[in-house]
């Protein structure tokens, strides 16, 4: 049996793929913005050879160029966040932070789709401000300004992804294709380009120190980039709303799972009624997609 033909299946693999990005940015030994740079710049290779071996092109029309261009500058903003973010606070807490991104879509859609949030929407929001303040404590001037900073860089990041979301969401409307392969290829080398020039303003070097730096941004790229992505984007549209809000919280429950593992967080009970509390609302907030 082909299991991968089974979109249940491909979205928690998706989920599963895309959860190691934060060890990924963690483990290699380059800056935040170049291992952005390479997680693109990789999957968006992969994704582009791909698509020329499919025999499909690159026809947009000038609006969804324009569009496209600006999802690629939102995820740019979302990855140099992000990437920061991981560093400072860890990739549990950081990836915890930034899927708070549901609330800021769901703010997007009360402003720009005039939608009403439901009652269950909005008992989440306050359910997923308690739970970080049960995470993080409530003396903010207490916290070391690195930690402060990380907190503050994943809400941008989770801002940020909602512009992404929206504006990528835009560029596919129209499309006769049922995966956004294209899209997501494309936005991926816009992606690379801004933040090679980002890291030129920002003095690094796109060198790659060693071999083993070398393999885990190629998998960054590959796997948690381009195949996590693809794998989730093809089941959206075969699963209920339900296993698709369970899937969201995957990810940033692995991530915590793995920043135990992998970097010895110490989390104490508190502190994780306060995951499972943000956990929660997240679920909550996803209830209704716009």
């Amino acid at each position: 049996m082909n299991y991968l033909s089974n979109p249940r299946i491909r979205l928690f693999i998706g989920a599963f793929m895309i959860s190691f990005s934060p060890v990924f940015v963690s483990l290699v030994n380059v800056s935040p913005t170049i291992s952005g740079f390479y997680r693109v710049f990789f999957g968006g290779l992969v994704l582009t050879i791909v698509i020329i071996a499919s025999g499909r092109r690159f026809e947009f029309t000038r609006s969804i160029w324009m569009t496209l261009i600006f999802s690629a500058l939102f995820f740019t903003a979302d990855l140099w966040f992000w990437h920061r973010s991981i560093l400072y606070i860890g990739p549990g807490l950081s990836t915890l932070i930034a899927n708070m991104q549901v609330f800021f879509m769901m703010a997007a859609g009360i402003i720009l789709f005039k939608q009403r949030p439901t009652i269950t929407q909005l008992f989440a929001i306050p359910i997923a401000v308690l739970g970080l303040v049960v995470i993080v404590g409530i003396d903010w001037n207490g916290l070391d300004s690195d930690y402060r900073l990380g907190i503050i860089f994943g809400f941008l990041t989770a801002i940020t992804y909602t512009g992404y979301m929206l504006f990528m969401r835009q560029a596919q409307i129209n499309s006769v294709y049922k995966l956004p392969i294209r899209e997501i290829a494309v936005m991926s080398i816009l992606v690379s380009l801004f933040l090679a020039l980002v890291a030129v303003i920002e003095g690094e070097s796109l060198a790659i120190p060693t071999s083993s730096d070398l393999l885990l941004l190629l998998t960054y790229g590959i796997c948690s980039h381009a195949a996590g992505l693809i794998l989730i984007a093809s089941s959206l549209t075969k699963v209920s709303t339900a296993e698709v809000g369970i899937v969201l919280l995957l990810q940033p429950s692995l991530s915590f799972i793995w920043d135990i593992l992998f970097f010895n967080r110490s989390i104490v009970l508190i502190e994780s009624l306060g995951v499972l509390m943000v956990l929660f609302a997240i679920y909550l907030g996803s209830k209704r997609t716009i």
